[in-house]
């Protein structure tokens, strides 16, 4: 007897290689597969504005990466003594303006540098909803009507809430490509669509807004070669759909649920050298993490070194790989 689902996960026909410059953006589930991918060495730079959530703010910062668009001054609105931008998230912002531009700006070349160069863009779409600015806004005359990414807690009398039209969503979205695909013609897209409830809209809204985003996604995927589609939103809510595979809030994949879709994932969208070389990479990493309880005696010292030794010999077979960090604990 089947007591789960099994959907039919297509593999890319041409999977990701350990080589490649994977970019990622979109939603707090983006971060977990970009961390576990950085985790065992993937060559990744994921949110580089912070989280993402809606395909308005995710476009506009793409155009920002491809365009090298320098933030002013006039980008930043001060609100209870910080400094914050409306496409950044709260990490970036500061008490001096000075210092919030800089990180911001650095993160902006770094995007810009590596989308360049990057084979892959893993887009994950949280919600369909945007919140843009109304005059009651500070500095609202820069960026009027336009949806922001983050609200910063802001007053809610700022913003006014829109559940974008499918049509709207495809446009941005579209255009988007075809500005990405000119940018840089080697760029292959995964998009995804979070598992992650926006229960603060409603449960019927989430539902509506998530559906508008699958709608869309369906029709880029079948429209455009370079473009793929994961259901990561689908092994969540259809296949494992029980409250133990959620966190505390009843909201988020909990740790289990993000290892079976990371496990989904590594099968279905990386090559087979790569997900073999994802098993050794990941037995250094636990043995980096090993806390030794006696860190003076010759079984450390020796474990110390067997690895060490194993890592040289990874990076010599591997030189894409960076073990620096571990090279230099397991050698001290």
């Amino acid at each position: 007897m089947d007591f789960m689902l099994d959907i039919n996960l297509k593999p890319l026909p041409e999977p990701i290689t350990y080589q490649d410059r994977i970019m990622l953006m979109g939603s707090c589930f983006t971060e977990h597969i970009g961390n576990a991918l950085g985790e065992l060495k993937f060559q990744v730079l994921q949110n580089p504005n912070g989280i993402l959530f809606g395909p308005d703010s995710v476009c506009r910062s793409l155009h920002w990466y491809m365009e090298n668009r320098e933030l002013k001054g006039a980008d930043l609105f001060q609100l209870n003594e910080v400094w914050h931008s409306w496409m950044h998230h709260s990490r970036f912002s500061n008490t001096e303006a000075a210092k919030a531009l800089e990180g911001m700006n650095q993160a902006r070349q770094q995007a810009h540098d590596f989308l360049k160069t990057a084979k892959w863009l893993i887009i994950t779409l949280g919600s369909s909803y945007s919140y843009r600015l109304t005059n009651a806004a500070d500095r609202a005359s820069e960026a009027l009507h336009a949806g922001v990414a983050n609200c910063h807690r802001a007053p809610a009398a700022w913003f006014s809430k829109e559940l974008l039209e499918i049509g709207d969503i495809q446009s941005m979205l579209s255009d988007t490509l075809q500005r990405l695909k000119t940018f840089n013609p080697d760029l292959s897209i995964i998009f995804t669509i979070s598992p992650v409830r926006h229960i603060r809209d409603g449960v019927v809204e989430n539902n509506r807004s998530k559906a508008r985003l699958i709608e869309v996604v369906n029709q880029l995927t079948a429209l455009n070669d370079h473009t793929h589609y994961f259901p990561a939103y689908e092994l969540v809510i259809d296949v494992l759909r029980d409250y133990r595979f959620y966190d505390i809030d009843l909201v988020h994949p909990n740790y289990a649920a993000t290892e079976f879709v990371l496990e989904k994932f590594a099968n279905t969208c990386i090559d087979e050298p790569g997900r073999q070389l994802m098993q050794e990479v990941k037995k250094i990493m636990i043995a980096r993490r090993h806390k030794p309880f006696q860190p003076d005696t010759n079984a450390h010292r020796k474990f110390l070194a067997d690895h060490a030794e194993k890592v040289k010999v990874m990076m010599e077979k591997y030189p894409f790989l960076d073990l620096q960090e571990e090279k230099e604990y397991f050698s001290r």
